[in-house]
């Protein structure tokens, strides 16, 4: 099972991000766990400065932008 974390502060493009992955996520059928950080401490201790950002098994792919759907699908396969 993937962990993809949206990391930001509960603004409009953090919460459209959730949003994409989520649907990416079920339109592809990937078991996954989405979950959102809103938590100011939590988000730093990823380095990430701009949000939103997305998590990848712990990895950081994009941060500061929304990212593409079709760059979420590719990070998702």
């Amino acid at each position: 099972m993937k962990s993809i974390k949206v990391l930001g502060t509960g603004c409009k493009k953090c919460s459209d991000t959730y949003d994409l992955v989520n649907k990416v996520v079920a339109r592809l059928g990937v078991d996954a766990e989405v979950t959102k950080v809103e938590d100011l401490k939590s988000i730093m201790g990823y380095g990430v400065m701009s949000t939103p950002a997305l998590v990848i098994d712990d990895v950081v792919v994009v941060k500061g932008k929304i990212p593409k759907e079709k760059d979420v699908e590719g990070w998702l396969k």
